[in-house]
C-alpha cells in the first residue's frame, strides 16, 4: 500500500510517489521490499527476518534512518508481539511488514486524524500515539483491579487470586520495557541527526516523549502497587497464623495443669488418701473447672484472647 501525506493519508500509485510533491507512507511485505526497494532510492539494503526483530529501535545511517517495532498485544501482553521494520528519509517512510500490524495502525490513523498542516513528522507522531492509544485505560483497569484485591484482603477475604497479581506485575514489566524502547526511538527521532525532519516539527516528538514519560511513571507506580498487594496478603496470612498459634498456645496452657492432675492421680499408689475419699472425684472435677475458668480470665485480662 502507498499513501501520500495530505490532509489525511490518501492512496497513491508508485508514479505519484516518485513525483515528490508530497511525502509518502508505504507498507510493503518483505518480498515486495526486495523487489521494489530501489524505487524508494534510500541507498540501503534492508533485509530483516521477523526473528531478527527483537526490540523497538532506530538506527541512523548515512542517508536514511532504519529500525524496527516490536509491539506487545494489549489483550495478551506476555504473548507473541507484532514485529515489523521500517526505513525513512526526508521523502517518506516505508514499513516492511508481513503481519498486517503496521497496516492496522495506519488504518487507525486514517480513521481518526485529519491534518491542517500535514507532514511526515505529524504522521509519525500519530502513528506512535496510535500504538499506545488505549494504554492509559489499561493502566486504570489494572489499578482498579489491584484496588479491589486490596479491599478484599483488608476485609479478610482469603480467596484472592495471588497468581493474577503476578500476571499483572509481569504484564506491567513488559509494558515498561516497551515504553523505554519507544522513548529511545522518540529521542532518536528528536535528535534529527540527518536533518530529515523540519525543526519546527520536532515538537511532535517532544510531545510524544512527554506522554511516554507519564505512561512509564504510571507503570512503575502500578508495579510497586503489585508488590504492596503481595506484602499485604503475606502480612494478613502471618496475622492469621499468629492468631491460630495464640489459640493453640492458650489451649495448651489451659490443659497443661489438667494433664498434671490426670498424670498425678493416674499413678495409683496404694497409700494415696484421695483414692479412698468419697468426694475425691467431684473435688478433682471442681478443681479442673476452677483451673479452666481461672486460666481463661487470666488470658482475657492479658488480652491474649
Amino acid at each position: 500500500m502507498l499513501y501520500l501525506i495530505k490532509q489525511t493519508l490518501e492512496a497513491a500509485t508508485l508514479d505519484e510517489m516518485k513525483n515528490g510533491a508530497q511525502q509518502y507512507v508505504a507498507v510493503l511485505s518483505s518480498a515486495e521490499w526486495k523487489q521494489k526497494s530501489a524505487e524508494f532510492d534510500m541507498g540501503i539494503d534492508l533485509d530483516i527476518e521477523d526473528t531478527d526483530l527483537l526490540t523497538t529501535k532506530a538506527e541512523v545511517n548515512y542517508d536514511s534512518l532504519t529500525g524496527s517495532f516490536v509491539i506487545p498485544e494489549r489483550h495478551d501482553i506476555s504473548g507473541e508481539s507484532s514485529r515489523f521494520s521500517f526505513a525513512l528519509d526526508e521523502k517518506g517512510i516505508v514499513f516492511i511488514d508481513d503481519t498486517g500490524a503496521a497496516n492496522a495502525i495506519i488504518e487507525g490513523v486514517i480513521s481518526t486524524k485529519k491534518w491542517k498542516m500535514p507532514s511526515l513528522e505529524r504522521f509519525l507522531y500519530d502513528f506512535l500515539d496510535q500504538i499506545v492509544k488505549g494504554d492509559l485505560r489499561l493502566m486504570e483497569s489494572f489499578d482498579k483491579e489491584l484496588e479491589g484485591m486490596e479491599h478484599a484482603i483488608e476485609n479478610g477475604d482469603e480467596s484472592i487470586p495471588l497468581g493474577r497479581v503476578n500476571d499483572i506485575r509481569s504484564d506491567i514489566r513488559d509494558l515498561r520495557t516497551h515504553y523505554e524502547q519507544l522513548i529511545d526511538l522518540g529521542q532518536e527521532f528528536e535528535e534529527n541527526e540527518n536533518g530529515f525532519f523540519k525543526q519546527e516539527n520536532l515538537r511532535y516528538f517532544r510531545l510524544f516523549l512527554n506522554r511516554m514519560d507519564r505512561l512509564h511513571d504510571r507503570s512503575a507506580a502500578i508495579q510497586d502497587y503489585t508488590m504492596q498487594i503481595r506484602d499485604l496478603y503475606k502480612s494478613h496470612l502471618d496475622i492469621k497464623q499468629n492468631r491460630i498459634m495464640t489459640v493453640l498456645t492458650v489451649v495448651t496452657s489451659i490443659f497443661l495443669p489438667l494433664t498434671l492432675i490426670a498424670g498425678w492421680y493416674g499413678m495409683n499408689f496404694k497409700y494415696m488418701p484421695e483414692l479412698q475419699w468419697r468426694l475425691g472425684y467431684p473435688a478433682v472435677i471442681l478443681l479442673s473447672v476452677i483451673i479452666v475458668i481461672g486460666s481463661l480470665l487470666f488470658f482475657k485480662k492479658k488480652k491474649w484472647l
